[in-house]
């Protein structure tokens, strides 16, 4: 049995000395970002300064401060469907990797045969019955494609490409999870806190109601005095349904964002102005953000795999070698089957070279080279895409900060106006409508500083996304990959 390993082990060696070490794909180089260079300029964005950490380089567990928040991410990091379909999906990629790789070597497979047969008197040359019995055993590689014109090992290169471009997906799945689930969060505490603010003014409403109601009875208001209050009063009670219908929604959003329901005690009761630590964000040069982004990386990914295919529709015009080979023994009695004399063994190479093929090879490579355009489209386009998503959240954080100061100064003016408007009416210099005009401002512009804050924390969150921020694994699953 050992001369059989040493023939085949010899074999095999020979195989894969010949075989083929490059492809005929077209060198890959990579296109040039069709962006500029820097980010936009004008009015709406402001200089933020630079920072040699890279936000995508910012663990999640860094950038959010907010302890319920940090819980519910990990949360759904554990449980979230998308996220495992992604991890799932990588799984498979490397199967299907290791599959295509495994055709760059034989395949040897061990075999033991018996024939055994008696051939009857009336067909044997001596007129007499006789006994024929074959026994063997042996390696054997089957049919073995010889790579010299690197098809192949092609198709093992986009199988890696692929394999590559599912583990950025799965990247890409995490970033936008640790996002929504952050959206989410913000959503919720935002209702709830405009649940909270419907529900004070209603009360507020409704006290202010009694009294138009009272001085009515009194015939010191009038009838359309003692109506607005009314409508302010049902005014209030829609907003409290509807904020109600949308806190409901919102947790129901948070539950299919996790993939499990969300304990009671990490739901906010109110927007956190502690959400992140950092003060800033420095989006740095578009260049390196687009270096980081697992999108853009995946794009390249497929863009290099469509180029490997094309190296094996170009091979696919050269002749393909197959080789079939065997060693072992044979002999027609079991006791004598590993003597000397029994060894044999086989070589059976095969060519096989296109001659007509009715224009298939050739459109193939049309395919293969039209894939490869059409991949090149798409990683240009996701290029503008980040760089388009970059450019608007950073618009915005330029005057987010300025619009949140002016509705606070806003809200503070309604305020005091809706005092001046009360003082008065309980002087008995101005009339109830006004202080009902006032009320109903001070309210919208609660209301309207509310979203703006919304608006603020939720730009801190997408400037960390679309700088590809979030992404960060922990160690042992980085292992595990």
């Amino acid at each position: 049995m050992r001369r059989i390993t040493t023939y085949l082990g010899l074999a095999c060696g020979a195989l894969l000395s010949l075989a083929g070490c490059s492809t005929m794909a077209p060198t890959y180089s990579r296109p040039a970002a069709p962006v500029a260079g820097s980010w936009p300029e004008g009015p709406a964005y402001k200089q933020t300064a630079t920072s040699d950490r890279p936000v995508a380089g910012i663990p999640w567990q860094e950038f959010f401060v907010d302890p319920q928040l940090r819980k519910l991410i990990t949360l759904a990091l554990d449980n979230n469907r998308d996220l495992r379909m992604a991890v799932l999906n990588i799984e498979r990629s490397r199967a299907q990797y290791q599959i295509q790789r495994s055709d760059l070597f034989p395949k040897v497979d061990a075999g033991a045969t018996a024939n055994l047969q008696r051939l009857a008197a009336d067909l044997s040359g001596t007129g007499k019955a006789e006994n024929f019995n074959q026994y063997n055993v042996g390696l054997g590689v089957s049919s073995y494609e010889l790579d010299l014109f690197g098809r192949v090992r092609s198709l093992k290169d986009q199988a890696l490409q692929q394999y590559l471009a599912t583990g950025q997906a799965r990247t890409s799945v995490q970033i936008s999870l640790v996002a929504q689930v952050a959206f989410s969060y913000l959503n919720l505490a935002a209702d709830r806190e405009l649940l909270n603010l419907a529900k004070d003014t209603l009360a507020s409403q409704q006290s202010s109601l009694q009294l138009v109601q009272s001085r009515f009875d009194a015939g010191v208001a009038s009838a359309l005095s003692l109506q607005q209050a009314r409508t302010s009063v049902e005014s209030a009670r829609v907003d409290i349904a509807r904020y109600t219908t949308l806190v409901a929604q919102d947790e129901n959003a948070l539950t299919l964002v996790l993939g499990t329901p969300a304990p009671p005690e990490l739901l906010p009761a109110a927007l956190s102005e502690t959400l992140t630590a950092l003060k800033d964000i420095s989006p740095g040069l578009p260049s390196d953000v687009l270096l980081r982004r697992p999108d853009i990386l995946q794009a390249e990914n497929l863009l290099m795999g469509a180029n490997a295919n094309i190296g094996a529709a170009r091979a696919a015009f050269f002749p393909r070698i197959t080789l079939v080979s065997s060693v072992g023994f044979g002999s027609d009695d079991l006791s004598r089957l590993f003597l000397p004399g029994s060894f044999a063994w086989s070589f059976a190479p095969r060519i096989t070279l296109p001659i007509f093929d009715g224009g298939a090879n050739r459109a193939n490579l049309k395919v293969s080279e039209v894939d490869r355009d059409i991949a090149v489209a798409q990683y240009e386009k996701t290029i503008q895409t980040a760089f388009r998503e970059v450019a608007d959240a950073l618009a915005q954080r330029g005057t987010i900060d300025d619009q949140l100061t002016a509705q606070q100064a806003l809200t503070e003016a309604t305020g005091a106006s809706y005092r001046l408007s009360q003082a008065r009416f309980d002087r008995g210099i101005d009339s109830y409508l006004n202080v009902l005009d006032s009320q109903r401002s001070l309210y919208s512009s609660q209301q309207s500083l509310i979203g703006t804050r919304l608006l603020r924390l939720s730009n801190l969150v997408t400037l960390y996304k679309v700088l590809g921020g979030g992404g960060n694994q922990p160690k042992e699953a980085i292992a595990q990959q």
